[in-house]
């Protein structure tokens, strides 16, 4: 059975997008620990990072790096939080976000029902800092 990851990025669940490549896609999370907490996910599926190829596991950093850095500039954050979890969904993904401080890196304290009205903000500013920083191309409209 295909993960929920799967899913969204087969369009049959909902997905807030900002980055669309042929190998790397990053979305929303639903339950995000500060507003711009981006997921960055591989289209092949996959559970364990340690198993990917080491070529598809630097093109998703690659693509981490570059949300990061538009989160930084979307949310006016001094740093940008980069974690692997793994636990929740079993197909990799990696967790961008805007940080203040170590206590921004506790998933435990993520948001279960962020409004919509913060989310569609949150992608929209995200897009736009991509488009800025020269990533536009990979940018969904």
């Amino acid at each position: 059975m295909p993960s929920v990851f799967s899913a969204i990025i087969n369009g049959d669940l909902p997905g807030r997008f900002v980055w669309s490549d042929d190998e790397v896609v990053a979305f929303l999370t639903i339950a995000p620990i500060a507003q711009g907490h981006t997921l960055v996910v591989p289209r092949k599926e996959i559970d364990q990072w340690q198993d990917l190829e080491p070529e598809t596991f630097a093109r998703i950093t690659a693509v981490a790096q570059k949300i990061g850095q538009a989160v930084r500039k979307a949310f006016d954050a001094p740093r940008a939080g980069l974690l692997i979890a793994g636990i929740e969904v079993p197909h990799l993904h990696l967790h961008v976000f805007p940080a203040w401080d170590l206590d921004g890196f506790n998933i435990s304290r993520a948001d279960p029902n962020p409004s919509a009205e913060s989310l569609d903000e949150a992608a929209d500013k995200i897009r736009a800092a991509l488009r800025e920083l020269g990533y536009g191309d990979t940018v969904p409209a």
